[in-house]
């Protein structure tokens, strides 16, 4: 009797686990649904399919699970187990995506890095060697971001500040022992070292520190599966932390017609000689609108082809390696053989596989080429269509994961991210094809005085002004045609 007693409580137990085991499988089915639902990527029909395929898994299991038979019980344990591992890594796939699309969208703020610069053989070390002494820097209404960087200073040691109108008379100041310290924004240190080589030779940094400072959102939103939209590139020339302000390399329009499914990519020369919006003192180069952050070179953009720049990419050299090498890297048809400044990669006339450093090494050589700028422009062009191509294929879906880790803290956009998931899904759907179309303005090399340096003349290319208008009637073409 005991025997039998303790039988029937072993089996009743399996059972209970069987049952257990169901039940955890059912609710982590419901999980991951869940999550795809909250994603929203996926078109309803799919979804629908998904649901479905995770019902008859379910059931199936339940089936083998608690009907009758050892060997069925033993499948289904094994089966259900595998499938639990599977949704959760599924779960965690899911969670990353959310987790990503969180950080989404516009930081509202840019980062100033500051250095503190004094000569090589200067007696002054560190930040507490330059207490008391005079700190030359620029004029604070010209500066943005100035009074903020002279605010944290103040906090850290008490100097006084003499203000002067231009990088170049800081510089001087500086050569000539008329000032012993100078404080600057490293974009602007950076175009010192550039101008003035013996600046560059005799100076050192002895401080650094960054500030970050409030932007307003120049969001003009439009629904991006059904109406015509343009998006600002904007390559900065440096690695790591996104936000920080820094002269663009890259700077292109993307006019997309979602109806018609052409895209067009409009670039222009990092060197155009330009008015920087609401500044008509000098004019500038158009990488220098960067050093005001990105709100700054789009609203120039804006003035100098006359249309409304509905959202923003900002996107730096790491992203660009983690994207393409994320898409599984990608083929580029190079018009030219070619060898980079350093020797490192040489690209044959015709098609070039690419990975994520090769691809930037492409985009960044200028100096291979007697067309320069405007021969890097398309090459970035190459490489931006390719990667469009990739990702508007299946691709999207297979890669989708990792090309949001790819990204990551790479990038600042101000396209929320609503509407970037409900372009995915009608993507998904529809496995639109698309049409890529390239045009770069063009100009006159020159020299020329510039607003962010004014003491000596610097390469600028003079905007060729038919270039200009053929760019603007190429944009509105895209944006207003209709679909056929």
């Amino acid at each position: 009797m005991e025997k039998k007693k303790s039988t029937k409580k072993k089996k009743n137990s399996r059972m209970q686990f069987f049952r257990y085991l169901a039940i955890a499988l059912v609710i982590i089915s419901i999980i991951c649904v869940g999550l795809i639902y909250f994603i929203n990527v996926l078109p309803t029909e799919y979804f629908l399919v998904c649901i479905a395929l995770f019902a008859i898994i379910d059931f199936s299991m339940c089936y083998l699970l608690l009907g009758k038979g050892w060997k069925k019980r033993m499948v289904g344990t094994f089966l259900s187990l595998l499938l639990i591992i599977i949704f959760i890594l599924g779960i965690v796939y899911e969670l990353n995506t959310i987790g990503f699309l969180k950080k989404i969208g516009n930081k509202n703020y840019k980062t100033q890095n500051y250095s503190i610069v004094v000569l090589n053989d200067s007696k002054y070390k560190n930040l507490k060697d330059i207490k008391d002494e005079d700190v030359g820097i620029l004029s604070k209404k010209d500066a943005e971001g100035l009074t903020n960087a002279i605010d944290y200073l103040n906090k850290k040691i008490k100097v006084t500040y003499i203000e002067k109108d231009d990088v170049g008379k800081l510089e001087e100041g500086l050569l000539d022992k008329d000032l012993s310290v100078i404080l600057l924004e490293n974009t602007y240190l950076e175009i010192a070292k550039e101008e003035n080589e013996e600046f560059a030779k005799n100076t050192k940094v002895i401080y650094k520190f960054s500030i970050d400072i409030a932007t307003k959102d120049l969001v003009k939103n439009v629904d991006i599966t059904e109406k015509p939209f343009n998006i600002f590139i904007a390559g900065i020339d440096t690695y790591g932390k996104i936000s920080s302000v820094s002269r663009s390399d890259v700077n292109m329009v993307v006019t997309v017609n979602p109806k018609t499914h052409k895209i067009l990519l409009t670039s222009i020369p990092r060197d155009y000689y330009v008015y920087l919006h609401g500044i008509t003192s000098y004019k500038d180069k158009l990488t220098h609108a960067g050093i005001h952050g990105i709100d700054m070179s789009v609203k120039t953009v804006e003035d100098l082809l006359d249309c409304d720049i509905n959202y923003y990419f900002k996107v730096n050299f790491s992203s660009l390696i983690n994207i393409v090498d994320a898409i599984g890297g990608i083929e580029v048809d190079s018009p030219y053989t070619f060898t980079t400044y350093d020797n490192k990669y040489t690209f044959k006339k015709g098609l070039n596989k690419l990975n994520g450093e090769k691809a930037l090494y492409f985009v960044r050589e200028r100096k291979a080429f007697s067309g320069g700028d405007r021969t890097r422009n398309q090459n970035q062009q190459l490489v931006l269509t390719a990667i469009i191509n990739k990702v508007m294929s299946k691709t999207l879906l297979t890669k989708y994961n990792s090309i949001l880790d790819a990204v990551g803290d790479s990038f600042v956009t101000n396209l929320d991210n609503d509407s970037i998931t409900k372009f995915i899904k009608k993507q998904i759907k529809n496995n639109d094809s698309w049409t890529i179309e390239t045009y770069n303005l063009n100009g006159t090399d020159a020299f020329d005085y510039t607003y962010s340096y004014k003491s000596a003349k610097s390469y600028v290319m003079q905007p060729d002004e038919e270039s200009v208008q053929n760019a603007q009637n190429k944009i509105n073409e895209i944006m207003n045609e209709k679909e056929e």
